[in-house]
């Protein structure tokens, strides 16, 4: 069922934010969790339960503690925390990436039913709902085609990207340092460094972590249309980064230190830097984006 998929994605990102928090340190309330974990205070009253059940939580009302080395921090698997249509989405990238899929490519809906092992009408609702992207379209008695990016859309996407991203970044930079963002920025810049050392390596290792990075900024200002917007952002470049191999250490090395230069900034509550880190930052990302899109369309017009 889908709540149930939904407690236990829930659950499993309350047990990660748990462990970041100290043994018998006071439980966020129900408001801060519902919005951190992007469910309803139901939902986070059910999750409360389950973890106080397992000793990982315990007193009651605004007196509760966390007690993140409770053996009976368990997770569910993940499978059970997926909906359907996210697992039908991220076997589709798969298998975009897989073929190698150029601007052209046919997309039918009942050879990836098949490949998915899903039905046929999950594939299909999967495609209508992905359609808005601008990245496939369905043509009479055709089917669906891959029509891959453009440059125009890629113009589009970074327009509302930066109007999105800077109004996040300064609400960041204007929270209270007892915010439980700072402690996961600072874990985040580790990440970076450790990644930076080992870039020739682990390049590989930075669409994770440039999406992750870019989660945190957005959940400084908490909205549902923009958390939505999110979702595209994650799709499109999940798919950029893998797709676009050229230079790709080099740009993930660039990108990685973009990011630690905006770590900083944000660290410093400077809003003037902020915004110069987060338009730099994002230019470099639309440029990239630009020349990957360049040489999506020469492909799709069967140049050499």
């Amino acid at each position: 069922m889908k709540t149930d998929t939904v407690f236990k994605r829930a659950f499993n990102d309350a047990i990660d934010l748990m462990s970041r928090l100290e043994d018998g340190e006071p439980l966020p309330s129900e408001n801060t969790l519902s919005i951190r974990l992007g469910v309803s205070r139901t939902t986070v009253r059910k999750v409360i339960a389950s973890l106080k059940a397992s000793g990982v939580i315990s007193g009651a009302g605004r007196e509760r503690n966390v007690h993140p080395a409770s053996e009976a921090m368990h997770r569910f698997p993940q499978d059970e925390t997926v909906p359907m249509a996210a697992q039908v989405e991220e076997r589709f990238m798969e298998w975009l990436l897989r073929d190698n899929a150029r601007p052209g490519t046919a997309i039918n809906e009942l050879d990836l039913a098949r490949k998915f092992g899903v039905a046929t009408t999950g594939i299909r609702e999967f495609l209508n709902g992905f359609q808005r992207f601008g990245l496939i379209e369905k043509r009479p008695n055709a089917g669906w085609v891959f029509k891959g990016f453009t440059a125009s859309f890629a113009l589009e996407l970074f327009e509302i990207r930066e109007m999105f991203e800077l109004r996040s970044a300064r609400a960041l930079a204007a929270l209270p340092e007892s915010s439980q963002h700072w402690r996961q920025l600072e874990a985040l810049r580790q990440e970076h460094l450790a990644l930076l050392a080992e870039i020739e390596t682990r390049y590989h290792d930075f669409s994770d972590l440039d999406s992750r990075f870019h989660r945190l900024i957005s959940t400084a200002a908490p909205n549902r249309f923009i958390d939505s917007f999110y979702d595209i952002i994650t799709v499109i470049f999940h798919y950029h980064y893998q797709w676009n191999k050229h230079d790709e250490r080099q740009r993930n090395e660039v990108a990685v230190r973009e990011h630690l230069t905006y770590i900083e900034a944000l660290f410093s509550r400077n809003i003037s830097m902020v915004e110069l880190a987060c338009r730099a930052h994002l230019a470099s990302a639309r440029d990239t984006l630009l020349r990957s899109t360049s040489s999506q369309e020469l492909l799709g017009r069967g140049s050499p």
